[in-house]
C-alpha cells in the first residue's frame, strides 16, 4: 500500500488497537479486482478488506477508513457477543457510536446527535477535545 494510504489507515488502526474489544489482526493483502487492501479478520478467521474507495484529501481517506473499519468493529462484537457499539459515544454511553467525518480539514468522531467532535481519528483513548 502507498504511503498516503498507510497514514490514512494508521489512526484508524491505532483507535482499533485502543477501544475496540474485538483485537483485528490486520494484514496487507492485493486481490486482482479491487488492488491493494488492508484486511481486519476477527478471532474466527472471518474479515472485511478496507478499500480506498475515492481520492479526496488526507483527511477524507482517513475517516472513510474509519467508517469501513467501524462496519468491520460491529460485525466482530456481535460475533463475539458484546454491545455492537464502536466506538462508543461518550456523550450518550450504552446508546450509540460516534460517527467519522471530516471537520475543519481534520478526520473526526463525532456524535452523530450533538455533532460535537469526541476526538479526532487516532485519538481515541485520548483526553477529549471540543
Amino acid at each position: 500500500m502507498d504511503e498516503e494510504l498507510t497514514a490514512a489507515l494508521e489512526p484508524v488502526l491505532r483507535d482499533l488497537r485502543a477501544t475496540c474489544a474485538v483485537p483485528p489482526v490486520v494484514r496487507e493483502e492485493h486481490d486482482d479486482a479491487i488492488g491493494d487492501l488492508v484486511m481486519l479478520y476477527e478471532p474466527d478467521g472471518s474479515g472485511a478488506g478496507l478499500v480506498p474507495r475515492f481520492g479526496g484529501s488526507a483527511a477524507e481517506r482517513t475517516a472513510d477508513f474509519a467508517d469501513q473499519a467501524q462496519d468491520w468493529a460491529v460485525e466482530a462484537l456481535c460475533a463475539e457477543l458484546r454491545p455492537a457499539v464502536w466506538p462508543e459515544c461518550p456523550e450518550h454511553p450504552d446508546s450509540h457510536p460516534l460517527a467519522a467525518g471530516v471537520v475543519r480539514g481534520v478526520a473526526v468522531w463525532s456524535c452523530p446527535r450533538t455533532r460535537r467532535v469526541a476526538a479526532p481519528v487516532g485519538g481515541l483513548g485520548g483526553p477529549v477535545t471540543s
